[in-house]
């Protein structure tokens, strides 16, 4: 009986899995890796495994290749997802692999979302890699720089995966096409539209491909239009993985529009990042941030207004919450840009890093005692409003051995300009003074 249903397919079997490569030359995209000459093919041909990560967006194949690689080198295929699994899991993938080892078999360890382990789970499964019992092949949507144990790394080569392009997605739409409902026809506008929901994902098109073909077949209708298209499937946000690296690519690109003066851009990263699904909160603070960094003195207004902005987004949410929001980020790519304190910050954080822990100078110690008084606290401080125009010229605050610094050097755009003419008025004052020997 079983033989009258070999080769048949299961009619409940994804599209996606009927369609998954058997081999790389089926492997839509990639082709930086896949190509003659290039690092995977020659992974492939080369005979001997090693240890990989596979970086790259949502459903550009990096679980396929995982399976490709176990195929064609015999190896057993054991898959782990970081979501779900935990240290026991590994336990058991461990002794699975040990079992396949007593029968001259190895295995690779597959661990999607490698990234979602945290380091105790990495560390548990390390041990095996170093000693070869298992192949570690990680796949992630996370810079693994930041992600990934750097023992773990050092042992892993890393391949980035790109976003399929609109010609791959095109060349996989008529490969899903064929094999869900080859008589089903799609018009060339509804082509483009579907590859543009699909957002260089592979996955998520096949899915969509899926979802039409049912619609298509239960409304009798043949060829899919662009409007049939957009009645049968619900609105898709355009891809967007919150915390991962288009998360961080897109708030990148906010503040480097703001930072280059260019409100146009910088009111469309906003909104794409809205439309994304972003929390407008987050990006509320990323401007406060934006607002010290790269505005700072030079318009004070620009802390002021975001802050207000966070304010009425948190009193009014969406959408007009937003509207303060999209305001904040005209006026920080308007605004004249300085980020002087910004880099006097960071200098000072690093000489105090650096440098030893400094006792207070005795002239600048709080006495708030008799006994404080007699050992010297506070002798011959100068009580700066005493003194002529409210300033001690010559007058020093930093620690006895540390030299006079000039960490903070205002521009000369917008406030700061103002700043700046003040701070060399004082130098000279205390050039005089300290000329005089005051």
């Amino acid at each position: 009986m079983d033989d009258l249903f070999a080769g048949v397919e299961p009619v409940n079997v994804p599209l996606a899995e009927r369609l998954r490569p058997r081999t790389i030359d089926e492997v839509v995209g990639q082709g930086h890796l896949l190509d003659a000459g290039k690092p995977l093919r020659l992974a492939f041909a080369s005979g001997k495994l090693h240890s990989m990560i596979l970086w790259g967006p949502p459903g550009v194949g990096k679980t396929t290749l995982a399976r490709l690689m176990a195929d064609a080198f015999d190896a057993s295929f054991v898959a782990l997802s970081a979501v779900f699994s935990g240290v026991k899991d590994i336990r058991e993938a461990v002794q699975k692999a040990e079992a396949e080892k007593a029968r001259g078999r190895h295995t690779i360890l597959f661990v999607d979302e490698v990234h979602r382990f945290n380091k105790a789970q990495q560390d548990a499964f390390l041990p095996f890699v170093e000693q070869g019992l298992v192949t570690f092949i990680g796949a992630t949507t996370e810079n693994p720089s930041f992600e990934v144990n750097a023992a773990l790394l050092s042992r892993a080569a890393v391949y980035v995966l790109k976003s399929l392009s609109d010609d791959e997605l095109l060349e996989l739409l008529e490969r899903a096409r064929v094999e869900a409902d080859a008589d089903l026809e799609f018009e060339h506008d509804a082509r483009e539209r579907l590859v543009g929901f699909a957002d260089g994902d592979g996955r998520r098109l096949i899915g969509l491909v899926e979802q039409l073909v049912t619609a298509a077949r239960t409304a009798g209708v043949n060829p899919v239009t662009a409007e049939f298209l957009d009645q049968a499937l619900s609105r898709n946000l355009r891809r967007f993985d919150k915390g991962g690296d288009a998360f961080y690519d897109q708030i990148s690109a906010l503040h480097k529009s703001v930072r280059g003066s260019d409100p146009d851009a910088a009111l469309y990263w906003f909104c794409r990042m809205l439309d994304g699904g972003a929390d407008p909160l987050y990006i509320a603070r990323r401007l406060v941030r934006m607002a010290s960094e790269d505005i700072g003195l030079a318009d004070p207004r620009a802390l002021e207004m975001t802050l207000q902005a966070c304010a009425a987004y948190e009193r009014l949410g969406s959408p007009e919450g937003e509207l303060a929001l999209a305001q904040a980020v005209v006026f920080l790519a308007c605004a004249a840009k300085s980020n002087a304190v910004y880099a006097a910050y960071k200098a000072v954080r690093r000489f105090v890093e650096s440098d030893g822990s400094r006792p207070v100078p005795m002239h600048l110690r709080n006495a708030p005692t008799k006994l404080m008084k007699n050992l010297g606290h506070g002798d011959g401080y100068r009580y700066a409003h005493d003194e002529a125009g409210a300033y001690a010229a010559g007058e020093r605050y930093l620690p006895d051995e540390v030299p006079t610094q000039h960490w903070y050097e205002p521009t000369d755009r917008g406030m700061e300009g103002k700043i700046r003419e003040k701070l060399e008025r004082l130098r000279a004052l205390d050039a005089q003074a300290n000329k005089r020997g005051n």
